[in-house]
């Protein structure tokens, strides 16, 4: 029976931990999303991290025409939904429509709302319509403050289990920044605050059409997140990422997931004594 993500994301205002949205970018086949879930589960049990398994179904905001894209909508929501039964743990996978909104909730426990979307009222009413959690990205382009016209939709349209996460500003054309008042900006609208440690560090729209990453930079990232007071990190993990079929470039390599949340588990640890 996987953990209620009521309970889970609940945890804001007094969780001695930190909880983690990790998994894949995208679904590439039953066999490797198995593998990669049943590692995280074992470190994240290990460490005592509540866990949120997160894979995309589809991807539909690529660079390029040849760009992977998926392996079809409904195998890959079955993947997800595999997951959850057999490791007991919640799913979380991103929508990039209205009308995916209904399919994909019957495979999983948390709907995401791509940060170029965030803004898209229809996507966000029929996310919270579905009464499932949403976890939306701040646009690139938005200062945090905006975020709470987000939130508004979505209480609005009677689902009050939001959740919101920062990937970082567009810094220039080819670059982007994380401005860390964002993160209290952001929980003082009364929501759990995610940092996206991966898409973060993304170099977008390389000449190559593909985008780049900063994949060394994620433990700064993660680490600072936690020390202003993240409730819970995002990060996107593979045990090959040169050969991932969506963003290797920024994806972390999963031999080192445990050593880095042991890591951060310490300084979460230090960061609530500390007030």
């Amino acid at each position: 029976m996987a953990m209620e993500p009521h309970t889970l994301f609940n945890q804001k205002s007094n969780a001695t931990q930190f909880f983690l949205m990790a998994g894949p970018c995208a679904v590439e086949g039953e066999e490797i999303v198995l593998q990669i879930a049943e590692r995280i589960v074992k470190i994240t049990g290990k460490l005592g991290i509540p866990l949120v398994f997160k894979g995309s179904y589809r991807k539909a905001n690529r660079t390029r025409l040849d760009s992977f894209t998926g392996i079809g909508d409904e195998k890959a929501l079955k993947i997800l939904a595999k997951v959850r039964d057999t490791f007991g743990v919640p799913v979380v996978t991103d929508i990039h429509a209205a009308n995916e909104a209904g399919m994909a909730a019957a495979y999983v426990d948390v709907l995401q709302i791509p940060a170029f979307l965030c803004r898209q009222t229809d996507i966000l009413v029929a996310a919270a319509e579905t009464g499932k959690h949403v976890n939306v990205k701040k646009g690139q382009f938005l200062a945090p403050e905006s975020m709470q016209f987000a939130v508004d939709k979505i209480q609005q349209s009677g689902n009050d289990k939001v959740i919101l996460t920062d990937r970082g500003t567009t810094f220039g054309y080819q670059d982007l920044v994380v401005d860390y008042r964002g993160i209290p900006t952001m929980s003082a609208m009364g929501v759990p605050v995610v940092m996206d440690c991966t898409h973060s560090l993304q170099q977008p729209n390389q000449t190559s059409g593909v985008t780049g990453g900063n994949p060394a930079m994620i433990e700064t990232i993660a680490r600072a997140a936690i020390a202003v007071g993240a409730d819970g990190l995002f990060i996107e993990t593979h045990p090959d990422p040169k050969n991932a079929k969506s963003d290797g470039a920024n994806m972390l390599h999963l031999d080192l997931l445990e050593g880095l949340m042991q890591k951060l588990s310490i300084l979460r640890e230090a960061v609530k004594k500390i007030g």
